[in-house]
């Protein structure tokens, strides 16, 4: 004998279903953790802090996940919910043809040129240079570039590269993340959450999915969070970049935060740190471009010798009395209230 089912049978049969859902989410589900600040002289030294229920971990195993972050320079001593991948929106941002946002809010657009290297920041204890890719079609006065590496010098005599391995077409199932620290390659592999820690645990690397994003922490100094990606079918179009066919242009999305830098800070990003900066890049301006290809110019991806250049070999770090209390601007909004971002001031 068949029993009917009715539309209020099947209501029910949902209504179950989503409870049994419910439960087994809660089960799984991780307790919140505790964080706790360490370092000495932050805000929230020694203090407890539970994470919210809505990111109850700092390293969940969904990758797309927000994680449990605290900042302890904050004088609420809050956990709050936040993204590991690098927002293209956000303070300290260098992407697409870059176009960075530096720490006074401000959008602007540096090019650099194809195939040369650039100071991104230099102070007395940090270096991070860049390697711009790009290419220039017939007619036009100067290069379409990309941020292709990164080049890092810090503490003492201590280099870090990361770099955007060259691809004729895009596949998401290939990692093209590569990473060298002092010279020798660092395998990591295709796992997320996998990290890797410097022997002088001066420097971290985690991946932030099995592949193409990861977050590289300078212990004390800063953080950096990045993405692999190409140039799509889309952007070729709308751009009108005419890229080859053998060739995809991957090239880095970067966010940078940092923790300790001096007043005197330069470098094309570094420079907007300063506390008394005015950006020659205008708000309202479609595109806002700033100069200084011959003052960041470097001669190679782990070189110090642009005329700007700050750094010192013996990586001895800003003083009280030099160093500029880092705000976190992680929840800053950027984009200008749904434009571009083009010449807008980011605001709480």
């Amino acid at each position: 004998m068949e029993i009917p089912i009715t539309k209020g049978s099947l209501r029910m049969i949902f209504i179950l279903l989503g409870l049994i859902l419910s439960l087994w989410v809660q089960v799984q589900a991780s307790p919140p953790q505790m964080m706790w600040c360490p370092r000495k002289g932050s805000r929230c030294f020694g203090k407890k802090i539970w994470c919210p229920k809505q990111c109850p971990t700092e390293s969940p195993r969904n990758p797309w996940a927000k994680v449990c972050y605290v900042d302890c320079d904050s004088p609420i001593c809050k956990a709050e919910c936040r993204s590991r991948k690098p927002n293209c929106n956000g303070y300290g941002a260098a992407c697409m043809d870059p176009r960075f946002i530096g720490g006074d809010g401000i959008v602007f657009y540096f090019h650099g040129k194809s195939n040369e290297h650039f100071s991104l920041v230099t102070d007395s204890n940090l270096q991070i240079n860049a390697r711009f890719i790009g290419l220039r079609p017939a007619g036009r006065s100067r290069d379409y570039t990309w941020i292709q590496a990164l080049g890092i010098l810090f503490a003492h005599h201590m280099s870090f590269t990361l770099e955007a391995t060259k691809a004729e077409t895009w596949d998401n199932e290939v990692d093209h993340l590569k990473f060298t620290y002092d010279g020798k390659e660092v395998v990591m592999p295709e796992e997320h959450q996998f990290s890797w820690t410097s022997p002088s645990q001066d420097l971290k690397i985690e991946r932030t999915s099995n592949k193409n994003s990861a977050m590289v922490t300078l212990a004390g100094i800063a953080e950096i969070k990045v993405n692999v990606v190409p140039i799509t079918e889309d952007d070729n179009r709308v751009h009108n970049y005419q890229i080859p066919s053998n060739d995809c242009f991957a090239h880095l999305e970067l966010q940078f935060r940092f923790f300790s830098l001096s007043r005197k800070v330069e470098g094309v990003l570094g420079k907007t740190y300063q506390p008394d900066f005015e950006n020659p890049a205008k708000p309202g301006v479609a595109m806002p471009v700033v100069g200084g290809e011959d003052k960041y110019r470097t001669s190679s991806l782990l070189s110090a010798d642009c005329k700007a250049c700050a750094f010192s070999p013996e990586g001895f770090p800003p003083q009280d009395d030099e160093s500029i209390q880092m705000m976190d601007f992680g929840t800053l909004d950027c984009t200008g209230r749904g434009s571009s971002g083009n010449g807008v001031v980011c605001r709480k």
